[in-house]
């Protein structure tokens, strides 16, 4: 096990905590998916450049969605 995984993983999700927090105590449907989303996504990701990517592309979705006005 990757200790750098480890660290990115236990750093996503607490992203996805926050986000998702905020999502449902603002009702704001992007952030609540975004925030599931940056939680479980940790689970299928073997390589830390696999996850980055991953959260990055997550985090571009949810700015474009808050960005439209969603």
């Amino acid at each position: 096990m990757d200790p750098w995984w480890l660290f990115f993983s236990v750093v996503t999700g607490s992203i996805g905590l926050a986000l998702f927090v905020y999502g449902k105590k603002q009702l704001r449907w992007p952030q609540i998916v975004a925030g599931l989303l940056f939680m479980i996504y940790p689970y299928f990701t073997e390589t830390v450049p696999a996850m980055l990517g991953v959260g990055v592309l997550i985090g571009a979705v949810l700015w474009y969605a808050v960005w439209m006005g969603w």
